[in-house]
């Protein structure tokens, strides 16, 4: 009505152009999240990135190379409560375009090849059945084979129950495989990202020679809320989150998101040197031999 008192046209607002922070509630502007890698400009609250958003932000552009693409679950156990295995796993393919919860392959870091996988919390809540386990494990027995760096990013929130003891095998088959990577003198980075926690967490999310977590992340086996209702006990304040964590000395560092490339720049030089007759080709030379 006041609108219309005053002889005004309301004009309608473009939709997108704000969003709401889910850490401090603030309405911020869209533009400046996405400028700062999704990170609420007033609060430094993370929102939770995509696999594809992942790659776009850590590799160089175009170089990524998917691997293991055809590697799916199944249903072994023709799961059906509350809803059928096959129908979880038909809607999340749906609904994120992608085959399985993890992506996986190599691309180009500052020139550099390395191995990658990024896992989704969207598709079924970034839970590691049978074809998580393998896609990991083939990733890593890649970066072993032609010595590279490798980079997991996590997110997670643990072991897929639709599978059964299919799914926890994969904690012992993925950690076997990184103790290989290890013992042939490869370097592994994880990266903790909101949330990774229960079977992830226990398994191939903290055997990184160095771990890293994004601010806030909640990280831990149970969440805080079942941990408090089954040993009814007052847990500490920000308990479960990165910075906790690290001040207990379970990470080696929390990284800003818009600091990470850099951060993982200097521990891939740091501890994985080239020799000086591989160092990476500038992209503009690699371009014009």
């Amino acid at each position: 009505m006041a609108w219309r008192a005053f002889g005004r046209k309301r004009r309608d607002m473009p939709p997108g152009l704000w969003i709401k922070c889910l850490g401090c509630e603030a309405m911020v502007f869209r533009k400046q999240v996405s400028e700062l890698l999704e990170v609420c400009p007033k609060c430094n609250y993370h929102f939770r990135l995509t696999s594809h958003e992942r790659l776009q932000v850590t590799l160089d552009e175009g170089s990524f190379q998917e691997f293991f693409a055809d590697v799916v679950s199944s249903d072994p156990l023709a799961f059906t409560q509350p809803k059928s295995y096959e129908e979880q796993l038909r809607t999340s393919r749906e609904n994120t375009g992608l085959p399985e919860a993890v992506v996986t392959g190599t691309g180009l870091f500052g020139g550099r090849r390395i191995a990658i996988g990024v896992m989704d919390f969207r598709f079924i809540g970034g839970s590691m059945g049978s074809a998580v386990g393998e896609k990991v494990t083939r990733l890593t027995e890649l970066a072993t084979a032609e010595k590279l760096p490798l980079i997991i990013f996590c997110a997670s929130g643990g072991a897929r129950m639709q599978e059964g003891m299919l799914s926890l095998a994969q904690m012992a088959k993925t950690a076997s495989a990184l103790a290989r990577h290890s013992d042939a003198g490869g370097l592994y980075i994880s990266v903790l990202t909101d949330p990774t926690t229960a079977g992830v967490a226990a398994s191939f999310a903290f055997l990184g020679d160095v771990i890293l977590a994004e601010p806030k992340a909640l990280i831990g086996f149970a969440g805080p809320r079942v941990i408090k209702l089954t040993h009814r006990v007052e847990l500490p304040e920000g308990f479960q989150t990165a910075e906790f964590l690290l001040e207990h000395g379970l990470l080696d560092a929390v990284v800003p998101r818009i600091e990470l490339h850099d951060h993982l720049t200097r521990i891939i030089d740091h501890l994985a040197p080239l020799p000086p007759t591989a160092q990476p080709v500038p992209a503009e030379a690699d371009a014009n031999p």
